[in-house]
């Protein structure tokens, strides 16, 4: 007499695996969404590299340019113009976060701090805040790419450390 699977044994492997593979689903898409901020948040590093060549080249002398651009036609100074002889791979200008396409659309996913236009780094100043390049904000993500984590951002300051995941968006 051949014993087979009966319907509701069936069902129920179906189910248990229709669960783990749920399971595994949703730690895999935590694990590559923190890839991407992990990646967001190394492009910054090597953004403000980038900034630091540049201001060796500019008398230490912070750039002057736009917090962004609405589109790439717009001719005006912003970071991926400004800072594109000072890095190598401009694919650092986009944050893989970006999901939404505004580095494609805009040629960055990070905005610049405007209120640093022109002022020399030995005598950085920011909301009350003279000298403290510590904790003077340089560039930072332009949209809460980082959703996962409650609409945090990753912020480049003037003393070239960066902080992951600061929450600082509405």
């Amino acid at each position: 007499m051949k014993r087979g699977f009966t319907l509701i044994e069936l069902l129920v492997v179906i189910a248990i695996t229709a669960v783990l593979a749920a399971l595994i689903s949703a730690g895999f898409s935590r694990v590559m969404e923190s890839s991407r901020s992990t990646a967001c948040f190394s492009n910054l590093r090597q953004l403000g590299a980038g900034l630091g060549f540049y201001l060796a080249d500019h008398n230490m002398t912070m750039p002057v340019m736009h917090a962004g651009r609405r589109s790439k036609s717009e001719d005006i100074p912003v970071p991926d113009n400004v800072l594109n002889a000072y890095i190598k791979d401009p694919a650092l200008f986009r944050c893989p976060a970006d999901k939404g396409g505004i580095a494609a659309a805009t040629g960055t996913s990070y905005n610049w701090n405007v209120a640093l236009n022109g002022q020399a780094l030995a005598s950085l100043s920011f909301l009350n805040l003279a000298d403290q390049q510590s904790r003077i904000p340089v560039l930072a993500d332009k949209e809460g790419f980082h959703l996962h984590e409650d609409k945090k951002v990753n912020i480049l300051y003037a003393d070239g450390h960066a902080t992951r995941n600061l929450n600082f968006l509405p």
